[in-house]
């Protein structure tokens, strides 16, 4: 809590506490404060506590740090390999697929380059048509025809 607090911070912090409490004032203020801290720390405790009894022996385990999103996520999956995710996360290789995907770009590449004559330009250009991306077209529809619905699409 007061980790990201600077002396500069603190002193100021125990000046305006002097000031505006007084030297006669602050010790009990600061024991009542202390007092307070430790009856809610107990409070959360036994709360705790009755909440582990109530939920029965099969959470005997559970820690209430485990329902923050990332400490769940951290525990249940990459921590515990129960999925495979490790085995999968090892298994691709993202530098071994752009080196597949790099030589199939510049073998066609090739292709196209060293084409020579009517049929070997006509395979260069099938080789380039396949690596180029086509713009989706929709189906002609006659007038007075109603065009196909998605119901997943809407």
């Amino acid at each position: 809590m007061f980790l990201d607090m600077g002396p500069l911070e603190l002193v100021t912090i125990v000046l305006l506490a002097v000031i505006i409490f007084g030297p006669d004032k602050l010790p009990k203020l600061i024991q009542d404060l202390s007092a307070m801290i430790r009856k809610i720390r107990e409070f959360s405790d036994s709360a705790k506590e009755d909440i582990r009894k109530e939920l029965g022996p099969e959470f005997k385990d559970f820690e209430f740090e485990d329902l923050n999103p990332k400490t769940f996520v951290r525990k249940n999956l990459l921590d515990n390999d129960s999925l495979g995710l490790k085995e999968i996360r090892n298994g691709f290789d993202l530098k071994d697929e752009l080196s597949t995907v790099t030589d199939a770009v510049s073998e066609s590449g090739r292709t196209v380059r060293g084409a020579t004559g009517h049929q070997a330009a006509a395979g260069g250009a099938a080789a380039s048509d396949r690596l180029r991306k086509r713009p989706a077209r929709p189906e002609a529809v006659e007038p007075g025809e109603t065009p196909p619905f998605d119901a997943d699409a809407t």
